[in-house]
């Protein structure tokens, strides 16, 4: 996973003591199009309509780090789509976020299934699907 600028600066501030950071809800959405780094992280194509909805997640869906590494613990389950979320265009890369709408861009990952999610489905991502690595 990638960690976005926006996180990387918070991180960095609060380890030299600048500026406290206190880690907001973290939300996990879908992107068809892998994000590019910038202020804000471009490139990013979340669904629109069809019942899309970030996942809100808490620490018990992650696992304790590693060497850096974590993994979520719990799958992380989507909202059945209502109608297709992309035109023939796979869910790629998993996208965490500081906001269930808006907000800022924490870091993304390559999710180890991509998937067109069509009406009726419900996306979700397997225990151990999204890796988060800062390095």
């Amino acid at each position: 996973m990638s960690a976005s600028y926006y996180l990387m600066n918070h991180l960095v501030d609060h380890q030299t003591g600048k500026t406290a950071f206190t880690m907001p809800t973290v939300y996990v959405g879908l992107s068809t199009t892998t994000p590019t780094q910038g202020l804000p992280p471009t490139t990013i194509t979340e669904p629109s309509g069809g019942s899309y909805a970030r996942v809100a997640t808490s620490g018990a869906t992650w696992n304790s780090a590693a060497a850096g590494t974590t993994s979520n613990a719990a799958a992380i389950t989507f909202p059945t789509a209502t109608a297709d979320w992309s035109a023939a265009a796979n869910m790629t890369y998993g996208v965490l976020y500081d906001a269930v709408t808006a907000g800022n861009v924490l870091g993304w990952g390559v999710l180890t299934v991509a998937k067109n999610v069509l009406n009726g489905d419900t996306a979700s991502i397997a225990i151990g699907g999204l890796t988060v690595t800062i390095s």
